[in-house]
C-alpha cells in the first residue's frame, strides 16, 4: 500500500451501532436477529465511492461466515469530503453473541483503489451477559 492509499484509508471513519431485534428473532430455533447502522464519514479532502463490501461474521461457536458483494443495501454511494453516508442492515446468528468486522473496497475520484477498515464490533443478546 502506498502513502496515498494509506492517507485515503485513514480518511474514512466507519462507526457501527448494533442492536438486538427480539421481534424478528426466534430463540426457540436459535435464530438471533441483529440490526446494525453504519456511518461512513469522509474526513479527507478527496471524494470516494464505495464499490464493494466484505464482512466476516463470527458467532458464539466461532463459526465464521463471510459475505462479499457489490455496494451496500443496493447502493454504491459517492461520499464527498465532509459527508457522512449512513445505512442499516442486519445479520442472523445461531448464537446469542457474535462479532462482525470487515472492509469496504473504495475508490477515490482520482481512480486510486483502497480498503476502508471496519473494526470488529459485538452482536450481543441483552440477556447473554447476565
Amino acid at each position: 500500500m502506498n502513502t496515498e492509499q494509506l492517507t485515503l484509508q485513514e480518511s474514512i471513519a466507519v462507526n457501527v451501532t448494533p442492536r438486538y431485534l427480539p421481534e424478528q428473532s426466534n430463540e426457540a430455533v436459535a435464530e438471533y436477529t441483529f440490526a446494525y447502522t453504519v456511518e461512513i464519514a469522509n474526513l479527507g479532502d478527496v471524494a470516494v465511492q464505495l464499490l464493494a463490501r466484505h464482512w466476516i461474521i463470527t458467532d458464539g461457536n466461532n463459526s465464521i461466515r463471510e459475505i462479499e458483494g457489490e455496494g451496500v443495501v443496493g447502493e454504491q454511494p459517492h461520499i464527498k469530503p465532509g459527508e457522512i453516508y449512513q445505512y442499516s442492515s442486519g445479520a442472523i446468528l445461531s448464537t446469542k453473541t457474535g462479532t462482525m468486522e470487515g472492509s469496504y473496497k473504495m475508490c477515490s475520484d482520482s481512480g486510486l483503489p483502497f480498503d476502508a477498515i471496519i473494526k470488529p464490533f459485538g452482536l450481543v443478546h441483552p440477556n447473554s451477559l447476565q
